[in-house]
């Protein structure tokens, strides 16, 4: 496989558009192949069989398209698919986690208490049990499904003041976020909030998202296999979805852009 070959980078929808953006900002030679599989979206409340299955057939296909790594830009379809795929395909893949070690690790060795906010179901998925288990006796951990904020933004609303902050105020009043040290965004399409939730938060509460280091542990996977890209490579991104509209695409664009 060439160092100039694309990396595939795919979520439920539009979420993962930030980790491909992630990836334009930190590795800028590097060309990347993004497909949102939007008309099966959200994946956060389908069964973890579904989402193999829906996960399986687009590896397939960027195997087809001859990438040289792949990211799944999705916490849900990590959780449920990527041992799965890492046992069927002999090509490098990158799942994601939510950033729960860098929240707790904030604390310098104090208790932090931090809210995950994630999809039902990977809250629900073993991964996040064991992750959740190395952490909870020093920490207070809140996890805290958010299944509306998949579908703003795959509605488009994501520009939509008031319903943003009632989807947030519904789910989180119930804490008393003075006390909050961090929330860990441990899905793809909620990093688009971030500036929501620097207003719903205090000033102390950090808002964590995972996609620099994935990225970050991208390439030093692409460096170990000598498969980054060279210097004078032309690096960009190809976007695609199953969802085959031109409110997605044009949807898509603006969030790449945004």
């Amino acid at each position: 496989m060439a160092s100039t070959a694309p990396i595939g980078v795919f979520d439920s929808g539009l979420g993962g558009i930030s980790v491909a953006r992630e990836i334009r900002r930190d590795m800028p030679n590097e060309r990347v192949l993004y497909f949102g599989d939007s008309a099966n979206a959200p994946y956060g409340t389908k069964s973890p069989e579904q989402v193999r299955e829906l996960s399986d057939t687009i590896v397939e296909r960027f195997v087809q398209q001859g990438v040289k790594a792949i990211v799944i830009a999705c916490n849900t379809a990590t959780s449920a698919a990527a041992n799965e795929l890492r046992d069927k395909y002999d090509i490098p893949i990158i799942g994601m986690e939510p950033a729960l070690k860098v929240a707790c690790d904030r604390g310098h060795g104090n208790r932090q208490h931090v809210i995950v906010a994630a999809t039902p179901l990977t809250l629900r998925e073993r991964k996040f049990a064991v992750l959740m288990d190395r952490f909870k006796a020093d920490h207070t951990i809140f996890p805290q499904p958010c299944p509306d904020l998949v579908e703003i933004v795959e509605r488009g609303q994501l520009d939509d003041h008031d319903v943003v902050m009632r989807a947030l105020h519904r789910y989180f009043d119930q804490y008393d976020l003075s006390t909050i040290d961090a929330v860990v965004l441990g899905c793809t399409h909620f990093v688009f909030y971030r500036d929501y939730f620097r207003e719903l938060l205090p000033d102390t509460a950090a808002v964590i998202d995972g996609n620099e280091g994935t990225v970050r542990h991208l390439g030093v996977v692409l460096e170990s296999l000598g498969k980054l890209a060279p210097e004078d490579a032309q690096g960009g991104i190809e976007l695609s979805n199953s969802d085959t509209s031109e409110e997605t695409a044009k949807l898509s664009r603006s969030l790449l852009d945004r």
